[in-house]
C-alpha cells in the first residue's frame, strides 16, 4: 500500500510549523512584571476606589428604601389602628337626631350647630394626630439616617 499524496503533505506542514521559543534573562521578565505593575497599579485603585463608593452608595440606597418602606408601614398600621370612624359617625348622626327632636339637648338650631362644630373638631384631631405621626415617623427616619452617615466616615 502506498501513502497517499495527503499524508506527506500533511507530514511536510507538521514539519514546517515547528516552534521556536528563545530564553529571556531573568531580570528583562522582571522589568517588564514591575513596569507592568506600575501601569496597572493606579487603575486598580481607581476601580476599587469606585466600587467602594458604589457599594457604599447602593447601602444607603438600601437603607433608605428600608426606612421609607417601615414609615409607610407605620403609616398603614396607624390608619388601621384607629377603627372608630363608623362609631364616631354614629355618634354624630344620633346626636343631629337628638337635637332634632323636642326632648332633645336644645333648641333644633343649636344642637345641629354644635353637632357640626363637634364632627369639625374631630375631624381636626384626626387630621393633628396623622400629622404628629408623620413628624414622629420622620424624625426616626432621620435620626437613622444621621446615624448611618456618622457611621460611614
Amino acid at each position: 500500500m502506498s501513502p497517499s499524496p495527503h499524508t506527506n503533505s500533511r507530514k511536510n506542514d507538521s514539519d514546517n510549523a515547528k516552534q521556536h521559543f528563545e530564553l529571556t534573562p531573568s531580570t528583562t521578565l522582571a522589568t517588564a512584571q514591575a513596569s507592568l505593575a506600575s501601569e496597572l497599579a493606579p487603575a486598580i485603585s481607581t476601580l476599587l476606589q469606585r466600587s467602594e463608593l458604589y457599594i457604599a452608595k447602593m447601602e444607603r440606597k438600601q437603607n433608605n428604601l428600608v426606612a421609607r418602606s417601615e414609615l409607610l408601614e407605620g403609616r398603614l398600621e396607624g390608619g388601621e389602628g384607629k377603627g372608630g370612624g363608623v362609631r364616631r359617625q354614629r355618634s354624630l348622626e344620633r346626636l343631629v337626631r337628638r337635637a332634632g327632636t323636642p326632648n332633645g339637648t336644645g333648641g333644633g338650631r343649636e344642637g345641629e350647630e354644635r353637632a357640626l362644630r363637634l364632627k369639625t373638631l374631630r375631624q381636626k384631631k384626626e387630621r393633628l394626630g396623622y400629622a404628629v405621626e408623620r413628624l414622629t415617623l420622620q424624625s426616626q427616619q432621620r435620626q437613622r439616617q444621621l446615624r448611618m452617615s456618622v457611621a460611614a466616615t
